[in-house]
């Protein structure tokens, strides 16, 4: 049985789902010897922030107080974002960890792999995927490639050149880029790589002082040129064509990148692979946001829609302290309206024309008999509002 299916088959309700994350994180932790943060979103949530941005700092930070210990692995994952807070995040480990590793059990994308290059240790599997750091520019409302706006650029001088004329189909681009937006962008451009050069060189390849191959002295010079040489070829557009292309543990052994392929390791790769799923499941939530160590979290939450609460009025905060609410659920085959009521407190009363929330989770349809899985919603009344159903 694969593990979603096993914890699937557990019904966990939302305190269960937490701790049992807090379980494989401890387990990650006892068997690494290291501390380890979670710093992961919903990749799948396109209507929340779930990039990394400068609102991140502060849990992280706060997250990364209760950890004490000398080394620390950040399980890490992102569809990008901020490269800029990324590098006051790191600024922030390494100013409290000599030695750090990043873990990606799923995908750290863009500003997420800048971070990764930021470790002294890549931790993936064949699943696993980073992502080119090309930078992505916004010029006339669309998103695109810094470097493909340069080469376009490029082309038209060399153009130029050759045939000793502009060719008229240009003027309305040219006269619609400023000077300073290309500069813009080429400064953008080349930020990620300079990043990633020097984290390369002063923290993955501070012990690379011999060669495999020949068993010869590496010099720093040669650190810096192949720290260099990754760096091109992750902001390489032209390599990678999109922006969101996965690069996975194959392509990076390739870059002559050592990564540490965690599923050669049984109970480790158990371990995370079990916090990956559970995270997952959370994010089937409300959820979008997660930082977590195994004694503490902060999460993000998104409004729940469609919750009634009586004489309160819209959707619950956490830690709203209510009796009960109710959902509506509309059942897919017949379109018959369902009311569900959700008691947070034992003996509260179920309210004429609903039904209680079922102890299975799964209710039936009173107009055509299909069943409904409401797994899903029980997590997500639980987790904004802090209150465990009774059912």
């Amino acid at each position: 049985m694969g593990l979603y299916a096993e914890y699937l088959d557990r019904q966990m309700n939302f305190e269960q789902l937490v701790a049992e994350r807090k379980k494989q994180l401890r387990r990650i932790a006892d068997i690494r010897g290291r501390d380890v943060l979670a710093f992961a979103a919903n990749l799948m949530n396109s209507r929340q922030p779930i990039a990394i941005n400068y609102s991140d700092l502060l849990p992280f930070a706060d997250q990364l107080a209760n950890l004490s210990g000398q080394a620390i692995d950040i399980i890490l994952e992102t569809p990008g974002g901020s490269g800029e807070t990324v590098e006051d995040i790191v600024k922030l480990l390494r100013s409290k960890y000599p030695s750090i590793g990043v873990i990606v059990p799923g995908a750290a994308k863009s500003a997420g792999t800048i971070f990764a290059m930021a470790a002294d240790e890549i931790l993936m599997e064949p699943i696993s995927a980073l992502g080119p750091i090309d930078a992505q520019i916004t010029w006339q409302g669309k998103v695109f490639s810094a470097q493909a706006l340069l080469e376009g650029m490029k082309k038209i001088k060399e153009e130029v050149v050759a045939e000793g004329s502009l060719n008229r189909a240009y003027v309305p681009i040219l006269q619609n880029i400023s000077p300073g937006e290309l500069q813009n962008a080429e400064n953008a451009y080349d930020f990620a790589r300079d990043l990633v050069t020097d984290w390369l060189v002063r923290y993955k390849f501070k012990d690379w002082t011999v060669r495999q191959s020949n068993g010869q002295a590496v010099t720093p010079e040669q650190r810096k040129q192949r720290a260099q040489e990754i760096a091109e070829q992750l902001r390489n557009h032209a390599k990678w064509k999109t922006h969101g292309r996965s690069i996975k543990l194959e392509d990076l052994r390739a870059m002559r990148l050592r990564i540490t392929d965690y599923s050669e390791h049984a109970e480790l790769c158990d371990a995370i692979r079990r916090y990956h799923t559970l995270l997952q499941m959370t994010f089937a939530s409300n959820v979008f946001k997660i930082f977590e160590t195994p004694t503490s979290q902060i999460m993000r939450f998104e409004a729940i829609q469609n919750v009634s609460l009586p004489g309160l009025g819209g959707a619950p905060a956490p830690g709203q302290q209510v009796q009960s609410a109710e959902i509506g659920v509309v059942c897919g085959k017949c379109k018959s309206q369902i009311k569900v009521h959700l008691p947070f407190e034992a003996g509260v009363a179920v309210p004429a024309g609903s039904v209680p929330f079922p102890a299975d989770n799964k209710v039936k349809c009173p107009g055509c008999g299909t069943e409904h899985d409401l797994t899903d919603a029980r997590r997500q009344i639980e987790a904004q509002t802090g209150k465990k159903i009774v059912s």
